[in-house]
């Protein structure tokens, strides 16, 4: 029991301080590039606990460590709440200490695209944190940490600019429940998330000879 709490409170802290430095650095002053920002915050936070929880911070990664059979089923949904939960009390820090736009300023996605980023950068998302971090071929390697934050830095740098770039259903409905994304974008957003992450498991599992 105590073990999966530490687990469940890791992915709560680590999504909460993901869900803050994008909300910051992306509606603050200015002062700093979110994409670096969010991919620093990612990396450190997935070195810090991924050794207790795997560090996923991301619904769509833990929905893909299921599939691929690195993390028990029976934990599924308690990591869900617990990135949600953690999203969820980043926003109210976000809404107290920078200044939101409302939705009328935000842009008006074009859904193809919407999905079409969301979707291709979540799958390499997933697909870099089952190669780096679950594959038996790389076990104990310091390097995981490192691409799974450059590849949302990356992502964000790539498709930023037609679509949210969140990459994770946890931060697509922190973003909802700050107001800058509607229903319907939000609810397309997470579908492609979730779909990407099981698909990138489904290509692990072609692609590695681990059984577990």
């Amino acid at each position: 029991m105590k073990e999966s709490l530490q687990k469940y409170l890791v992915e709560f802290i680590g999504t909460l301080f993901l869900v803050l430095t994008a909300g910051c650095s992306i509606f603050g002053n200015g002062q700093t590039i979110p994409a670096i920002a969010i991919g620093l915050i990612l990396m450190v936070m997935v070195y810090a606990g991924g050794q207790i929880s795997g560090g996923h911070y991301n619904p769509a990664v833990s929905l893909a460590a299921a599939i691929r059979g690195a993390l028990g089923w029976r934990h599924i949904a308690f990591y869900f709440i617990a990135q949600i939960l953690g999203g969820l009390i980043a926003v109210c820090a976000v809404k107290y200490a920078v200044v939101v736009p409302p939705i009328e300023a935000m842009p008006n996605f074009n859904i193809p695209a919407l999905i079409l980023g969301e979707f291709l950068f979540t799958f390499a998302l997933c697909y870099v944190v089952l190669l780096t971090a679950t594959s038996k071929a790389v076990e104990g390697n310091s390097f995981y940490g490192l691409a799974i934050g450059s590849t949302v830095t990356a992502g964000i740098f790539a498709v930023s600019s037609f679509c949210l770039a969140a990459f994770n259903p946890a931060v697509a409905t922190a973003f909802f429940a700050l107001g800058v994304i509607n229903l319907k974008s939000w609810l397309i957003v997470i579908a492609a998330e979730l779909v990407a992450g099981a698909l990138a498991a489904l290509v692990y599992k072609f692609l590695s000879n681990d059984r577990t």
